[in-house]
């Protein structure tokens, strides 16, 4: 015969220990997050002309002038692409 006040109490106990456990990775991700997010702000910030950099699709080219929200970045010789500044990926 199956008790099942065990069980249920058994299946409350896991629930509850599952929640705290989703709590404590949904608190790590946000902090990481933010942390990231922090990062990534301060390095658009830092741009400046010479920079080689790296674009979120792989166009790789270095940076010849910077606007407010824009830089100019060459690609080849003579070849210039203006471009939002929050497309550039990395530091090439």
């Amino acid at each position: 015969m199956i008790n099942w006040e065990v069980v249920i109490w058994t299946c409350i106990t896991v629930a509850v220990l599952v929640g705290i456990a989703a709590m404590i990775l949904l608190f790590i991700s946000a902090k990481n997050l933010k942390k990231r997010t922090s990062e990534i702000k301060d390095f658009h910030i830092e741009l400046k002309p010479g920079t080689k950099v790296m674009f979120c699709g792989g166009v790789y080219g270095k940076i010849v002038k910077v606007g407010n929200e824009t830089v100019d970045v060459e690609v080849a010789k003579n070849v210039v692409l203006t471009v939002s500044r929050y497309s550039v990926q990395s530091v090439a």
